[in-house]
């Protein structure tokens, strides 16, 4: 069973850093591209960042140049850096990674991130 479980989420203050790890239950080249969304209260849940086996990167412009992230192949995880945050990035943030023997993508639980004073 595919599986992804994250972890890191937690409270920090505005301009404050956190990092939000997924493991998976599979190789991490088991997966083709592999994904952080996010749901705040009230909205839909929209992608922040996705990065392709082949290491390319994209994210959500309300994030570029304060969010990262990267795969460690050795863990068998997928890691979200996020920096200089804000109130507006309280969210639930879900791990999400496409099965490359189903082509189907598998999320987390989500982990819950809060930015406030």
């Amino acid at each position: 069973q595919v599986q992804p479980v994250e972890s890191g989420g937690g409270l920090v203050q505005p301009g404050g850093s956190l990092t939000l790890s997924c493991t998976a239950s599979r190789s991490i080249f088991s997966f083709t591209v592999m994904g952080w969304y996010r749901q705040a209260p009230g909205k839909e849940r929209e992608l922040v960042a996705r990065i392709t086996s082949g290491g390319s990167a994209n994210y959500v412009d309300s994030v570029k140049g304060r969010f990262t992230i990267g795969s460690d192949n050795a863990k068998n995880a997928v890691y979200l850096q996020m920096n200089s945050l804000k109130p507006e990035d309280t969210a639930v943030y879900y791990c999400t990674m496409r099965y490359v023997e189903d082509g189907l993508d598998y999320w987390g639980k989500g982990t819950l991130v809060t930015v406030s004073s």
